[in-house]
């Protein structure tokens, strides 16, 4: 069974491992694994995309959201 957390409680432990909080005391002292905070610091940290800073989560959702409209223009130019 997996535990899901909230968002504020991720940020908050992202937060803390970015201000130096090691992975292994923040997963000892909270409980996550060291393998799920992890990630959200992979998730939350910033990346540069043509001068822009997003995040590994800004990229996916704009990865999903460029799928549906490549899929909409394909349907969209079979119709025309």
């Amino acid at each position: 069974m997996s535990i899901r957390y909230s968002q504020d409680f991720k940020d908050s432990l992202v937060k803390l491992h970015q201000e130096g909080r090691s992975l292994k005391s923040l997963a000892e002292e909270f409980s996550p694994s060291k393998d799920s905070i992890a990630i959200w610091v992979k998730q939350a940290t910033p990346i540069m995309i043509k001068g822009q800073s997003k995040t590994f989560k800004d990229v996916k959702h704009l990865e999903k959201r460029l799928a549906i409209l490549e899929e909409e223009n394909e349907i969209l130019s079979r119709i025309a």
